[in-house]
């Protein structure tokens, strides 16, 4: 593995362990204290971990009494403020990863030609950061990053301050190139994970609660917080011989997916928001999942409206809202095909 990470911080109660190989790009998903930029900072040498070890390339950064300062790591952090130096061109910004590395003024100025060409901003060159865009700005700091030959690129949700007209640029820009880097991006869009990352790895409290390849993780997730982030329902529970009982004794009927849960072991049920209809009286008729909740939000999502309750989400028309009277605090029906609902090993 190029990257190895298996780090403890107890102040933050932090205990992280996942590796990313040679050329590959890992996202590391999760709530908002989960420990993922807490993990970035260990990993670029920012922060000291209590325990655990960092280890690069099969070099030791971080354990074993040893701690490398980090300059001399090889690593480069994205952020989402593209900390460009003010009193240098953008020229110069791009030429200091060279020039720190021990080249000539003359050939790091010729490398950060090169990388400002990679990333379509050679017009820039003699710009001070104050004239840049936020999305010319982010540009100018990913070829920066690269112009530094990082042994890995760690980006810290490096699109999360960009206007949503720029961010799909930005990312067409990184999905080039990290191809065959090794990388690990911190973020909060599927979009990121899907089209960056080759695997993802979802912490929660701390913890690695679910790791596997992006689509896989994010089409069948285990975890309630990547089935809020791929935008699916997730229902947990324990594996009966025709579905999945739920703690309250009730039991939601779907379809076996890949790897199939073992009758008696613990399972989850993950279905689409858009699967999901909502009564006011729970209905008869074909078998179906009913499942009794409490409005909690109503959410426009274009030309349908997502109607929240709890953990779970259901996504219909604005006809069929008014024509339902739905509002928060409502009592009503979730109902859901057993044909649309897969059960999955947890």
């Amino acid at each position: 593995m190029s990257l190895v990470v298996d780090v403890q911080v107890a102040d933050r109660d932090v205990d992280v362990s996942f590796e990313v190989a040679a050329g590959e790009t890992v996202a590391l998903l999760g709530p908002n204290g989960a420990g993922k930029s807490t993990t970035l900072d260990v990993v670029g040498g920012l922060l000291r971990p209590d325990g655990g070890r960092v280890v690069l390339e099969g070099e030791v950064l971080t354990g074993a009494g040893r701690w490398v300062a980090p300059h001399a790591r090889r690593t480069a952090l994205l952020a989402q403020d593209p900390l460009l130096f003010p009193h240098l061109s953008v020229l110069e910004n791009v030429a200091f990863g060279p020039r720190s590395r021990g080249a000539g003024r003359a050939g790091a100025r010729e490398a950060a030609r090169r990388w400002l060409a990679e990333v379509g901003a050679t017009d820039l060159a003699d710009r001070r950061p104050a004239r840049l865009s936020g999305g010319q700005a982010q540009r100018v700091a990913v070829a920066r990053a690269l112009a530094a030959d990082p042994r890995v690129l760690l980006l810290d949700e490096p699109m999360a301050a960009l206007d949503v007209s720029v961010a799909p640029v930005l990312r067409q820009l990184l999905r080039g190139v990290l191809a065959e880097r090794t990388a690990v991006v911190v973020t909060h869009h599927v979009l990121d994970a899907l089209l960056l990352a080759d695997r993802v790895v979802v912490l929660e409290g701390g913890r690695v609660v679910e790791q596997g390849p992006a689509v896989a993780v994010l089409s069948r997730p285990r975890s309630a917080f990547a089935a809020r982030f791929a935008g699916l329902n997730l229902v947990a529970g324990t594996a009966t011989a025709d579905g999945l009982r739920r703690p309250d004794g009730t039991v939601l009927h779907g379809t076996a997916g890949d790897p199939a849960p073992a009758t008696g072991s613990d399972a989850v049920a993950v279905f689409r928001p858009s699967a999901v209809a909502v009564h006011r009286v729970p209905p008869g008729g074909s078998p179906r999942n009913v499942l009794p909740v409490r409005v909690d939000e109503l959410e426009p999502l274009g030309d349908v409206v997502r109607v929240r309750a709890g953990e779970l989400a259901a996504d219909v028309t604005v006809s069929a809202v008014a024509e339902l009277g739905l509002a928060p605090g409502q009592e009503v029906s979730f109902v859901v095909k057993a044909t649309e609902v897969d059960l999955y090993a947890r």
